[in-house]
């Protein structure tokens, strides 16, 4: 039978790949960081059952590497196409990663030497990481790439330490970028999403205030494989938080900002509270909301639980300020209350934004080089699960926002469809 690519390898290109494959089909699964897992591998829980994110993940992160027909190209780019459906022929930069994949054992003695510290994107930005790394502990394939950007080898021809203490002599700085040509007969897009950074929206404080984060960054706080190691901080002195708020829609369902509602930030928010309890039983949890959605199987129940068992208040208004004690760096928030009809104030030691699920940053090249379409807010236009161009589909939050379970769904539909065109 014929090929099939895949563009994105997070929980959605992942579970594409492994239901082809598992049908007898060859699938290339083209991620662009050195990693397959995206945005799943960097959650604590999942919802509405707070399970393990990465016990779910990495079993299926695994089975893709090891599968007899499936091939991962990490740290690689799609930068052309031609030909037709049952007959793409797919340009797919790959990216030297300056370590011999053939030879690297994921020791961790070259990043543990490296001197070389820069902004660890992988951790939104709150830690650093070394200019030869593994992007978290479960990476697959769990070999090291070099960050060509920051090595001071490559660009100034000092160090070269990696080379001289890797056992496995695994560093080769003689790697270049090379190009290959695929052939496949269907291609799956499933580039994920971005979150916005609400620096503009001044009231809340966002950049300015030390203990004012977005949900995603406290989704590495509260892990255990993140910059705290699962423990909750706050800046300047390390103390740990006793009242925690959650406000929703910062940037959503706003026609300067954004005019979607991303469906799962309310069960997000509900979700890091009792996170948020389950680690320090006497933390109070307290979310602000415009109207809570818990749409799906169990959520409601779920958010009647949080209240019930995990201290959670709901309070029904949008903040309209905060501002930070100077003294103690508490954070007051200014709301209305609509029962007595007056401004209220509720000190907090760390307030959460959830904000947006945007399109992924790629979507607008992915979309120029594949010929297809766009809708009007950046996601990729799908009837279903087909794009505007055929034999091409779309699966996960590059359509548009939405869980891991409906990304899950999506992909299985995505694949059947894609399937179809290597018999042809």
């Amino acid at each position: 039978m014929k090929n099939v690519l895949i563009i994105g390898g997070g929980v959605a290109g992942i579970q594409a790949a492994l239901d082809l494959a598992d049908r007898g089909i060859h699938v290339y699964l083209v991620e662009k960081e050195p990693s397959i897992g995206g945005r799943m591998a960097l959650l604590d829980k999942t919802m509405s059952t707070n399970d393990c994110s990465i016990c779910i993940l990495a079993p299926k992160m695994n089975e893709c590497a090891s599968h007899p027909n499936i091939e991962i190209l990490e740290y690689s780019e799609v930068v052309g196409l031609n030909g037709s459906a049952g007959n793409f022929k797919v340009k797919v930069k790959r990216k030297a990663k300056y370590v011999d994949a053939s030879k690297c054992t994921g020791c961790g003695d070259c990043m543990e030497k490296c001197p070389t510290e820069v902004p660890n994107e992988y951790n939104s930005y709150i830690d650093k990481r070394k200019a030869i790394f593994l992007p978290f502990p479960q990476s697959v394939p769990r070999k090291a790439t070099i960050d060509k950007r920051y090595c001071l080898k490559l660009n100034k021809n000092r160090c070269g330490l990696c080379q001289k203490i890797c056992k496995a002599k695994a560093i080769d700085y003689t790697q270049e970028d090379k190009i290959v040509e695929l052939n496949v007969a269907s291609i799956i897009v499933a580039t994920g999403l971005s979150t916005y950074e609400p620096y503009d929206i001044k009231e809340y404080g966002y950049g300015k205030f030390a203990n004012v984060h977005t949900w995603i960054e406290y989704e590495r706080l509260i892990n255990a494989s993140g910059p705290t190691h699962g423990h909750l901080k706050c800046a300047p002195d390390g103390r740990r938080p006793k009242k925690i708020a959650f406000i929703q829609c910062v940037g959503s369902r706003d026609v300067k900002r954004c005019e979607w509602c991303s469906s799962v930030c309310c069960m997000v928010s509900i979700k890091s509270a009792m996170l948020a309890n389950e680690h320090y039983n006497d933390i109070e949890s307290f979310i602000f909301y415009s109207d809570l959605r818990v749409f799906s199987k169990r959520f409601y129940e779920y958010s009647k639980r949080g209240e019930k068992d995990y201290k959670i208040t709901y309070i029904h208004a949008r903040p309209g300020e905060i501002k930070e004690d100077k003294n103690t760096r508490n954070l007051i928030i200014y709301y209305e209350d609509e029962n007595e009809g007056k401004v209220n104030e509720l000190e907090v030691e760390m307030v959460i934004l959830a904000t947006p699920i945007m399109p992924s940053k790629s979507n607008l090249e992915i979309s120029k080089i594949l010929g297809i379409e766009l809708d009007d807010y950046g996601f990729i236009k799908t009837d279903g699960v087909s794009t505007t161009r055929q034999g091409i589909y779309a699966a996960g939050c590059c359509c548009a926002p939405k869980d891991i379970t409906e990304s899950v769904y999506q992909a299985s539909g995505a694949a059947c469809m894609a399937a179809e065109w290597c018999h042809a």
